[in-house]
């Protein structure tokens, strides 16, 4: 072949080449490997599908627990309020039916001292020493004869009406609380009567939980939780008291 006729046929060989190149990037083999990786792809598409799904399902279980937690806790507010309002109803009806004799009112108005510092001692801690340290003071006048049992009587009256607004606000307060064996100041918001945060100044945030008969204030750890807590605290600031806020769920003993 002279060399005029090996540059006709470069070109050729060439085109050749490169066709039998297009050819191996289809061979079975390189299509084989395609759909392995695309299967592979799908696979764990699916196992993300699936544990993204068992997470919701979890978070909806855990969503639904918390939410008959909150109702029944609601309904524990409601059934303490109307006690209150029954007691108080029983020692006004008692009351005036005794008249406005003194010895006979007596004993009438330190029964309902006596049923008002019980609920006091049972609810949330939500500054219950100055709460208690007001009843008892009015109590002590009473059985000291400085303050006349119709007086007290009206005080008490007044007292109770205070009570029931506590169950229905939202707020921000500033309160002494016990935490790790000290007494420490703190802001301090609540629900109603059924939930109370506290929020310190070095940062830590917590919140006030069932311990036995009583209460106990503990340090709330998780990241989630202290942020739910802080944007509760940020909107009552904001004088934003009604509306959806997500909060941890600090009913039951333990930490959520």
């Amino acid at each position: 072949m002279t060399f005029s006729g090996w540059r006709q046929c470069a070109p050729l060989l060439l085109l050749a080449s490169t066709g039998a190149f297009a050819q191996s990037k289809d061979s079975p083999g390189a299509l084989a490997e395609s759909l392995i990786k695309l299967r592979a792809e799908v696979e764990q598409l699916n196992t993300d599908v699936e544990l993204t799904r068992q997470e919701s399902k979890t978070q909806l279980q855990a969503l639904g627990a918390q939410r008959a937690e909150l109702q029944a806790a609601v309904g524990r507010a409601e059934l303490n309020v109307a006690k209150l309002r029954a007691d108080l109803a029983k020692q006004q009806e008692a009351a005036s039916s005794a008249g406005v004799a003194g010895d006979a009112l007596k004993p009438i108005v330190l029964a309902a001292f006596d049923a008002l510092r019980k609920h006091i001692e049972t609810g949330i801690p939500f500054k219950t020493a100055e709460r208690l340290a007001e009843l008892d003071e009015i109590r002590r006048q009473v059985e000291a004869g400085t303050l006349a049992a119709p007086r007290a009587a009206n005080r008490l009256w007044a007292f109770y009406e205070d009570e029931f607004r506590i169950t229905r606000e939202n707020g921000i307060y500033s309160q002494t609380i016990a935490l790790d064996g000290e007494e420490v100041l703190a802001d301090v918001a609540k629900v109603g009567s059924m939930l109370l945060f506290f929020r310190l100044s070095d940062g830590r945030v917590g919140a006030a939980r069932r311990a036995g008969s009583g209460w106990t204030f503990q340090v709330l750890e998780g990241d989630e939780d202290r942020k739910r807590v802080l944007a509760y605290f940020d909107s009552l600031s904001k004088q934003i008291r009604q509306g959806w806020f997500e909060l941890p769920n600090t009913l039951a003993g333990g930490a959520q």
